[in-house]
């Protein structure tokens, strides 16, 4: 693809905007992933390309959430290798299997998150979190590690998958979408790591969209600690069913030709 400076400024604006959303509650891959197929790049290029400019926006929010001190080592720091781990193990399995496979089992859960988030009114409100039993401290790594894995081979949902377990641990809202960063840094340079190495990253569009991706990130966590928890939770509702919805046509659609 040639360089365009039309295209490098419509990337950058969805960019900014995707990374505003995706800063604490994930789902930003809606906007950016799109915009950069929109503009003519070819499929696997594009998501080597988002996952490029999506780690540092990621990165820019984790640092902001760690600097407001809403991540808790105790808790998720020995889990960033897994996650990482998991997303390179996702991507390698998306070179020969379809994603396809997965969407169906992916919109079901995001549709129990969804429902499981508006009905427990109360849920997410304040922290109390305590120290794990052993039995769900194995089920909170081991639910990492998958999450890890669906953000490499599929990648829809993924800060909402993360910041739903960090929930049934006990944080609130605004540590869990912290926490989730933290996590969702991982994933997201592992499958990074695996797309470079097979040459599927458009490394001028991605570092330009990695600018307005930062800007993004910073302005949405800096409004997300101003505004508190019940922002959060608003957000994280109205992008798990915007995810709903797009994975849903997209499969139905997929069905249909």
């Amino acid at each position: 693809m040639e360089f365009d400076i039309n295209i490098l400024i419509i990337i950058m604006l969805f960019g900014l905007l995707a990374s505003f959303i995706d800063s604490v509650v994930g789902g930003g891959g809606l906007i950016s992933l799109p915009a950069l197929l929109a503009v003519g790049m070819d499929p696997a290029v594009a998501l080597g390309t988002n996952k490029l400019a999506s780690s540092f926006g990621t990165f820019t929010s984790t640092m902001k959430f760690i600097k407001a001190k809403k991540v808790d080592f105790d808790i998720v720091g020995k889990l960033f290798p897994l996650s990482f781990i998991g997303s390179i193990l996702g991507a390698f399995t998306a070179t020969f299997l379809p994603p396809e496979y997965l969407k169906p089992l992916a919109i079901i859960i995001l549709a129990i998150v969804t429902l499981y988030s508006i009905l427990k009114k109360d849920w997410g409100d304040i922290n109390q979190y305590k120290k794990l039993s052993l039995a769900k401290a194995i089920l909170f790594i081991v639910g990492v590690t998958v999450i890890g894995y669906y953000d490499g081979f599929l990648g829809g949902g993924t800060g909402s998958f993360f910041l739903f377990v960090l929930l049934m641990i006990g944080l609130d809202f605004l540590h869990a979408a912290g926490n989730a960063k933290f996590l969702n840094l991982a994933s997201n340079l592992g499958a990074l790591l695996l797309f470079m190495s097979l040459g599927q990253v458009n490394y001028v569009y991605g570092f330009f969209m990695a600018i307005s991706m930062v800007c993004g990130s910073y302005l949405g966590v800096t409004f997300a600690i101003r505004k508190g928890v019940s922002y959060v939770k608003v957000l994280f509702i109205v992008v798990t069913i915007t995810l709903i919805l797009k994975n849903a046509y997209d499969y139905i659609t997929n069905q249909l030709m």
